[in-house]
């Protein structure tokens, strides 16, 4: 075994003094075997003194083409070993994505490696900026969370991903049933479910005229498909649902107003809000109108990152963000280790959120 291990260390000095300097990925590549073994084989000889490790390539300490005679094998370590660089690319920083993110930081780390973090702003072509920066830079795997409309991509923003030349797991975002994309592992929270637990909280509680107000962006279209399918499956019909622009004023109290009249008129007695800042923006406009919660409505907020905070305590679902974001990087590693062209077949895990039981919910009056 050892003999082999020597084998491929001088095999990995010949390719490196031929070509000069190279992406690990490539090297591993041309060397047929994973990125992490011929990771830990860098590291070894830069150990040795007789490869120089940058960020996501090697090179010689000396010149290319000299051979094995003119190295000076007393010579200090000319760099420390790394372990592996992966890239995240998120469309915000904002609470939700700031615990994901550190999910993944946290596993990355636990594993001796390192985390390169991009921002799009939930611009595509941001992302494909961020994406490209990352591959030049020689990442060894790439977790991308991308600010696809509604959730689903275009056939080019397919196309982006499945041309990737490392691997990829797909981070809170749904693979498209019909779409191209089956082939990439993900890990998300599954929303749908999320939503259809607050249905069925509100049901248990005897309400039966249940409303949705929902943002417009990726999340929304699965809060709302476990909305729907939680209310079909309680026999209740459906109140016209509610869209809210969160950062517009007159959106936000347009939306109150929706709701204060189906409360008023309409005979709801109950919502569910998408995210927790829009739930503490209606239930404010609720009580100018004299409104209470949960005398007069009862109301579970979706994301609960501050539904803790408002006056009233909201009870909210809480999707497992820094799970994702662990899960992830257990996916791109399992990848790793398995190497270029394995056969392992992909995987989409989905983790349930769990709904957190506050003062904001109580039986119809």
């Amino acid at each position: 075994m050892r003999s082999h291990v020597n084998q491929r260390h001088e095999r990995v000095l010949e390719i490196v003094r031929r070509r000069g300097e190279l992406r690990v990925t490539d090297l591993a590549e041309e060397l047929g075997v994973s990125a992490v073994t011929v990771r830990r084989d860098v590291e070894t000889l830069a150990e040795q003194g007789r490869l120089m490790r940058l960020h996501g390539s090697v090179t010689c300490p000396e010149p290319p083409g000299s051979g094995p005679a003119d190295a000076d094998v007393d010579a200090p370590v000319r760099s420390a070993p790394t372990g592996v660089v992966l890239g995240m690319v998120v469309p915000s920083m904002e609470h939700y994505f700031a615990e994901l993110v550190k999910g993944a930081q946290d596993a990355v780390a636990a594993r001796g490696g390192r985390l390169v973090l991009g921002i799009a702003h939930w611009r595509s072509e941001e992302d494909t900026a961020q994406i490209g920066r990352m591959l030049d830079g020689g990442v060894d795997g790439l977790l991308i969370q991308p600010s696809w409309e509604r959730g689903v991509p275009s056939l080019e923003q397919e196309q982006q991903l499945l041309a990737l030349r490392v691997p990829a797991v797909l981070v809170d975002r749904r693979v498209p049933l019909g779409g191209r994309l089956a082939g990439l592992d993900s890990a998300r929270s599954d929303h749908a479910l999320g939503a259809a637990a607050a249905v069925h909280h509100l049901a248990g509680l005897g309400h039966e005229r249940i409303s949705l107000l929902a943002q417009d962006n990726p999340t929304s279209p699965q809060v709302r498909e476990g909305y729907e399918a939680a209310m079909a499956a309680r026999g209740l019909s459906v109140p016209p649902l509610v869209d809210v622009d969160p950062e517009d004023p007159a959106g936000l109290e347009a939306a109150a107003r929706t709701l204060y009249r189906s409360v008023a008129e309409g005979g709801v007695t109950a919502a569910i809000v998408h995210n927790d800042q829009t739930a503490i923006g209606v239930v404010q406009r609720l009580h100018e109108r004299g409104l209470s919660l949960p005398g007069d409505v009862s109301l579970v907020a979706y994301e609960d990152e501050m539904a803790a905070l408002a006056d009233v305590p909201l009870t909210a679902v809480a999707p497992p963000r820094q799970a994702v974001g662990e899960s992830a990087v257990e996916m791109m590693f399992a990848r790793l280790e398995a190497g270029p062209g394995a056969a392992a077949p992909s995987r989409h895990v989905s983790l349930v959120p769990r709904l957190v039981v506050r003062a904001s919910c109580a039986p119809p009056r």
